[in-house]
């Protein structure tokens, strides 16, 4: 990962935006890590992993419920109850 400054980022910002397509970029203020800059492809590529991962982790908890004699009739009736 590559970091610059924010002065740096704005003094550089083609090249900045060239090397954000190749790697992240970490951009500083003071020292700080502030935000990083990723290509878009990256960006799709770890929005369809933690979309994967969220889904594997819904259909799981699904799965448990059901185990433990969750239904859909059941899970209405409580969503749709006033306690």
């Amino acid at each position: 990962m590559i970091y610059l400054s924010a002065t740096e980022a704005k003094q550089n910002f083609t090249e900045f935006l060239d090397k954000a397509q190749k790697e992240p970029i970490t951009i500083q203020r003071q020292e700080q890590d502030l935000v990083v800059v990723l290509s878009v492809l990256e960006y799709q590529r770890l929005t369809k992993l933690l979309k994967n991962e969220f889904q594997g982790f819904c259909d799981q908890v699904g799965k448990n419920a059901e185990v433990k004699g969750m239904t859909e009739e059941k899970l209405k009736e409580i969503l749709e109850s006033d306690d």
